[in-house]
């Protein structure tokens, strides 16, 4: 079905041989960064989500966040990830706008048709498009509170990894997109011990089968 080719369009199997350096997650400064990205304060609270989404009992419940290049104009990244494999995708975006961040979660959300449940969040202004995304999809779109990374703590933990090889300086537009399946394919390929020491990419395409 569209769901494997979608897998293996966003990893290409051609990148398997790729070895990239296993860095370690120690050492890692925890404290937030100032907001730079602009906020607006409404939306769906995170209070109203379902419990199930909490428990990471169900798949198909998303978090996504932006990667800043530290640069004031120009690309990001857009990072999402399945609360309950711990899939995550890595996608360039063109521009910091909402527009751009709005046409991503919408084009994942086609790739993913009908798995693609909820999205949490934070209330940078990329996501002030949320009632678009929305009114297109069907996906319940949740907001953490301000300052409360941890309510998006999948997103947080694999941003401190992303950040290994795109770190705060660096413009995005430096990156090739051979380097951004090289970075999506290191996330995904890696056994962690949430996950009982399978890959999110072993856990994701179990749970498309169902």
């Amino acid at each position: 079905g569209i769901a494997y080719k979608t897998v293996y369009n966003w990893i290409d199997q051609g990148w398997l041989d790729v070895q990239l350096p296993d860095l370690p997650d120690h050492g890692i400064r925890r404290h937030r960064a100032k907001e730079k990205r602009g906020t607006f304060s409404h939306g769906r609270s995170i209070e109203k989500r379902p419990h199930k989404v909490e428990t990471r009992q169900e798949f198909g419940h998303f978090e996504a966040d932006t990667v800043l290049s530290g640069k004031r104009k120009g690309q990001a990244v857009a990072t999402f990830v399945e609360r309950k494999s711990r899939l995550t995708i890595v996608k360039r975006l063109h521009g910091r706008d909402g527009q751009f961040m709005t046409q991503a979660v919408l084009e994942l959300a086609s790739q993913l048709q009908d798995k693609l449940k909820t999205l949490t969040v934070d209330h940078g202004k990329e996501f002030a498009n949320y009632q678009t995304i929305e009114q297109l999809t069907g996906t319940q779109v949740y907001f953490a509170h301000a300052y409360s990374p941890h309510e998006r703590g999948s997103n947080e933990n694999r941003n401190r990894v992303l950040r290994r090889f795109i770190p705060k300086g660096q413009a995005i537009e430096e990156l090739s997109d051979y380097q951004l399946v090289q970075i999506n394919w290191y996330l995904n390929s890696r056994p962690l011990k949430c996950l009982n020491w399978h890959t999110p990419i072993e856990i994701f395409l179990l749970n498309l089968r169902h």
